[in-house]
């Protein structure tokens, strides 16, 4: 079926995954006409409104059930195991984004080699197998570097910055450990684009990320104090990765800025990401609508701010001894232009439990805004 022919009434979407990104693609594809199923891993998950399915997405028979009679499969999270993907596609089932691109956010290691072959600017690194071969990248580093379980890691975990082999040992049984040089960063940037399967792309403006514990806390849209120069550099580094790899639907490319003001890419991500929950209130066309019409086929939409400044700051954790939802009133009274999102998830230390979205023309007055508001929340 062509996606882009008769209405979006016929299109029927199926998500790969119960989580908040699930969640929050809903209400744009319903307001797109787009019928969504969604399969959760368990009951009573973020995106438990839409969820048609519950079970195992390693299991192919589960997600080829699923399948069948969605136009697309996508996905909440990259962690659906190759063989299940590529048992799909030669079923026929579209899936986006494939296994081919997918695959390079799943293994950090194949994504290196990747990206090294495209030419992108990223840190030194190498595969390590065991504590003799990071001995030696230690003692061609300064001693100190970060050390990256392949597979499975995200939001700090699967990360250990070591200065000795001996702070990984339990990691080496699970084979080769990807070694990368300790960069010297000013701050951390992340640039979004969005590509359809036929070939048309946009690029969200770069933004600036502020990270606690591995977790990024706070968004501001578009990065301070980068300028034209910037944009371009890190609109053509996410242009060139979305179209080398062959990503459909949203690409987060997660950036270093160095001190001497180069950018390296540090981690990929194939989905809606944490870095462009800003755009739900602060963009033209935010990226979970923009996700739902790229792996559709559907022609894009503006991905240009609607104000200056955007910024959101994530909910961690939440209040221990009542909902977020309990907190509403009052952060809504003292703070009436902000827009707040919650994931229906249960509090708990350092869980993304929902966030914060503050829009306007001063990037002070956002940011405390912003700030604020979710101060409302916290324990």
């Amino acid at each position: 079926m062509d996606a882009t022919k008769g209405s979006t009434m016929a299109l029927t979407l199926g998500i790969v995954g119960g989580g908040q990104l699930a969640r929050m693609m809903i209400a744009p594809a319903v307001e797109l006409g787009v019928q969504v199923r969604v399969l959760a891993e368990e009951p009573g998950m973020s995106a438990a409104i839409a969820a048609t399915a519950t079970g195992d997405y390693r299991d192919l028979e589960t997600v080829r059930a699923f399948a069948e009679g969605v136009d697309v499969v996508t996905f909440d999270h990259e962690h659906v195991p190759q063989e299940v993907l590529r048992a799909l596609v030669a079923d026929g089932v579209r899936v986006h984004p494939g296994p081919d691109a997918l695959q390079f956010a799943q293994d950090k290691l194949a994504m290196r080699a990747r990206l090294a072959e495209l030419g992108m600017p990223q840190p030194e690194w190498a595969a390590v197998t065991d504590a003799g071969q990071l001995q030696a990248f230690l003692d061609d580093h300064g001693g100190r570097v970060v050390v990256k379980t392949p597979r499975g890691g995200y939001d700090g975990k699967g990360v250990r910055v070591v200065a000795d082999p001996s702070e990984v040992a339990d990691w080496f049984d699970g084979g080769a450990l990807l070694a990368e040089e300790l960069v010297d960063f000013s701050r951390e940037l992340a640039q979004q684009v969005a590509r359809r399967p036929s070939g048309d792309l946009v690029a969200y403006p770069v933004v600036e990320t502020v990270q606690r514990g591995g977790v990024c806390a706070e968004v501001i849209a578009p990065a301070p104090r980068g300028g034209s120069r910037l944009a371009e550099v890190a609109a053509g580094i996410g242009t060139a990765i979305a179209e080398g790899l062959g990503v459909t639907g949203m690409l987060a490319v997660e950036l270093f800025e160095t001190t001497d003001e180069r950018l390296l890419v540090n981690e990929l991500a194939m989905r809606p990401h944490n870095s462009g929950h800003w755009g739900q209130d602060g963009a033209v066309t935010g990226q979970f609508e923009q996700h739902v019409r790229a792996v559709l086929d559907l022609p894009l939409g503006d991905p240009q701010p609607r104000q200056p400044w955007a910024v959101m700051v994530n909910i961690l954790g939440g209040p221990a001894h009542d909902t977020l939802e309990s907190r509403f009133p009052a952060a809504l009274e003292a703070h009436p232009a902000v827009k707040l999102h919650t994931y229906g998830k249960a509090p708990r230390p350092g869980r993304k439990v929902g966030h914060v979205n503050a829009v306007g023309d001063d990037l002070d007055t956002v940011v405390y805004e912003a700030r604020a508001a979710a101060a409302f929340f916290a324990d």
